[in-house]
């Protein structure tokens, strides 16, 4: 496959044409009478009309077909995917998933859509406030379908297997160790080339930003100028067979059929667009003294709650990078957090879990449920000799982290087969280490 090219920057008003058809954005004006190469216009708007400025997101595609051009939809299964909070009593306790199982394509087909399986969430879709958190596991790609969402944005971060995705923007290969945001609305169709598995952090009402930097000053964290956005790309293909819709809608899913391809967009200019970022490009920040900096320093993306301050959903990352603290438990402290953090693992060795917590797998720690390094993490890091040192390479862990109290889901807790019930024995050989005695603890040489 060529190699495909990109837009660079983040939230900008972009251009794009398909080279094929010089000239196909109208000049001057959104939605003349007649659209060069005789093309329709389309406005696909991700903000009320009335936002301000900074706020306003929308988009104008010109497509060979308008995308109202379908036959009704029709509710479909909708296999593991649920916005049902109530399916089982709450459970405050520690949870840890191993990695979830990738079904094998001998054994059945499943593409990206049919692979989404909630694990689990807070909210009301129908009220715009909210988040699920879902995993994918597939092993084929999906032929004569796409998707959209009509409920929220998607964060989409592939563990294992790369993703070809393409969109009404063009096309996008995302491979682990990067993610991808496929904003509300946006039709999009997956190929994969293996068993292929992932997460999925779904938020609805609101669209992902890049944190304020406060003090930090103008740069650092994730650089505007790394995100890369789509080139125009069509495709005018007939279907014979019918190509399906996928929506969904109020948490259910839905499909239409249609004649033709959707991915028909010839040119589109605007600011609301998918969008890709590599991970390796986040610019650390960290404690160069001594104690630690809150993990808010790793955000890459935010998606705001009304309230200052707080999100329905941080995108948080735990990069490679420099530890020097001196004098200073250098792993995550222990806590307990007014927020909910469930955290996956895309590659390596998480530091506060050596073992148990593997690439693929999951955990969650909910609202004020404690948590922090288990026994064996403790008692190496408070007798090393502290020395720089780099912390996580060969790693990449991330949190999706929410003010919101998450419940979890059928499947998440017993369909799944994954959840590792001895979970909690990892914090067990945790023992006292008070000397009531003597003020001053012996400091390791």
């Amino acid at each position: 496959m060529a190699e495909l090219k990109y837009i660079s920057g983040f939230g900008n008003e972009c251009a794009s044409e398909d080279p094929r058809c010089p000239g196909s954005l109208p000049e001057g004006q959104n939605n003349p009478q007649v659209c060069p190469y005789n093309l329709y216009a389309e406005q696909l708007s991700g903000s009320a009309f009335t936002c301000p400025r900074s706020t306003n997101k929308r988009s104008w595609l010109y497509r060979i077909l308008p995308s109202v051009s379908h036959k009704p939809f029709e509710s479909i299964d909708e296999g593991h995917v649920t916005h049902n909070w109530d399916e089982v009593d709450p459970d405050p306790n520690q949870l840890r998933w191993k990695p979830f199982e990738i079904p094998k394509a001998s054994q059945k087909k499943v593409d990206f859509v049919s692979g989404l399986h909630t694990l689990c969430g807070a909210g009301d879709i129908k009220s715009n406030n909210g988040l699920a958190i879902h995993i994918f596991l597939c092993n084929t790609s999906m032929e004569n379908r796409c998707f959209y969402n009509s409920d929220g944005d998607f964060l989409i971060v592939p563990q294992k297997g790369n993703l070809l995705i393409y969109t009404e923007f063009g096309k996008m290969l995302v491979q682990p160790n990067e993610i991808c945001v496929i904003q509300r609305g946006m039709r999009f169709s997956i190929d994969v080339f293996e068993e292929t598995r992932g997460y999925l952090l779904e938020v609805y009402g609101v669209h992902f930003e890049l944190p304020d930097l406060g003090p930090i000053g103008a740069n650092g964290l994730a650089s505007p100028r790394d995100f890369l956005i789509p080139v125009a790309w069509y495709e005018d293909r007939q279907v014979p067979g019918g190509y399906t819709v996928v929506n969904k809608y109020q948490g259910k899913l839905f499909a239409a059929k249609q004649d033709v391809s959707p991915f028909n967009v010839v040119a589109w200019h605007g600011n609301y667009t998918p969008y890709k970022y590599n991970l390796k490009n986040f610019m650390v920040i960290n404690s160069v003294a001594f104690d630690h900096a809150d993990p808010s320093i790793f955000t890459v993306l935010t998606a705001k709650s009304v309230r200052p301050g707080v999100a329905i959903a941080d995108f948080v990352i735990f990069p490679p990078r420099w530890g020097v603290a001196d004098k200073t438990f250098r792993p995550p402290y222990y806590h307990r957090n007014c927020m909910s953090e469930f955290m996956g693992l895309i590659r390596g060795h998480y530091e506060a879990k050596q073992g148990g917590f593997l690439p693929g797998g999951g955990s969650l720690h909910s609202t004020m449920t404690p948590h922090g390094p288990d026994a064996d993490c403790f008692e190496k890091a408070s007798k090393a000799k502290l020395a720089p040192e780099r912390i996580a390479d060969g790693t990449m862990a991330f949190m999706f982290e929410s003010s919101l109290s998450l419940a979890v889901t059928k499947w998440g807790l017993k369909a799944s087969r994954c959840l590792d019930e001895n979970y909690y024995k990892c914090w067990e050989p945790l023992k006292s280490h008070f000397t009531p005695n003597s003020r001053n603890p012996t400091e390791p040489n």
